[in-house]
């Protein structure tokens, strides 16, 4: 059944109608090839390459919390206030563009796309389980390493004060842990769904407005995503007395079982079975 399974979507694949000018993908099965191909693709990409990737990626992400920072120093209003929510949502899509359209690894798409190979059955667990761990350390190493790069420079830099990382990191650690896994859960699922949406888009044009919008709703819905939200909450733990150790390692599990069961159960798992049951 696999193989028959492979072999239909590599005839549609072949068969199909496909846009000439970029090569992306027009109808579902597609998509879904193209994220196997991806998964696949990185699954086996050298360790190396995996863990400067996923750095650059934990280096590029902190500018969205960054500028959200230098958005509630700088504006009237803070949380509550629906034009300076916008702003926040907007600014923190920054770092997910940065990452995204640089193609570097990140751990919540990988919650989706690297999935797909190991339901295809071209990868086993055991794969999966290396390229998350490799891709979800260098995130947070990177992250981190953004983080004190920012706290080294900012009574030089001058454009976010200590007091707006603090608001930025107690929305996300004055919760219940219910509430982190469950808001965890939903991030993962837009993350996911992010990574199929851009896999179908057409353009880079297409491709940005959908990584603002998607991750726009998250930054508005102040949910939590384990890896900008790793800098975020770290930022609290570095400027803040109120924020400790201890809240940023509870946060940051719970923000990551949370997103790992949205982006695999809500997207890679409906997703690849709608499409091989005959979604198309």
């Amino acid at each position: 059944m696999l193989l028959q399974r492979q072999t239909q979507r590599k005839y549609v694949k072949e068969s199909g109608p496909e846009n000439k000018d970029t090569g992306n993908p027009t109808r579902v099965t597609e998509v879904l090839d193209s994220l196997i191909e991806s998964g696949f693709h990185e699954i086996n990409r050298e360790t190396n390459g995996l863990l400067l990737s996923g750095f650059s990626a934990g280096l590029d992400i902190g500018f969205g919390p960054l500028l959200m920072a230098v958005i509630l120093t700088l504006s009237p209003g803070g949380y509550g206030d629906l034009g300076t929510e916008l702003l926040l949502a907007s600014v923190y899509s920054v770092g997910f563009m940065f990452v995204i359209l640089g193609r570097l690894e990140l751990f919540t798409e990988h919650t989706t796309v690297a999935v797909m190979p190991v339901l295809d059955g071209r990868a086993s667990l055991a794969e999966l389980g290396r390229l998350w761990g490799l891709v979800y350390v260098s995130n947070i190493v990177g992250g981190a390493a953004f983080v004190a790069l920012i706290v080294t420079l900012l009574p030089d830099v001058g454009v976010a004060s200590p007091e707006a990382f603090e608001t930025i990191a107690l929305s996300l650690v004055t919760h219940d842990f219910t509430w982190l896994f469950a808001a965890g859960v939903l991030a993962g699922w837009l993350m996911g769904l992010l990574a199929w949406l851009v896999t179908a888009a057409q353009e880079t044009t297409s491709r940005l407005i959908i990584i603002w919008i998607v991750t726009g709703v998250i930054g508005i819905l102040h949910l939590p995503h384990s890896i900008a939200g790793n800098v975020e909450v770290l930022f609290g733990v570095f400027l803040s007395p109120q924020i400790s150790a201890m809240d940023y390692v509870s946060f940051l599990a719970l923000a990551t079982m949370g997103n790992a069961v949205g982006g695999v159960v809500f997207v890679a798992l409906l997703k690849y079975g709608h499409v091989v049951r005959g979604g198309d």
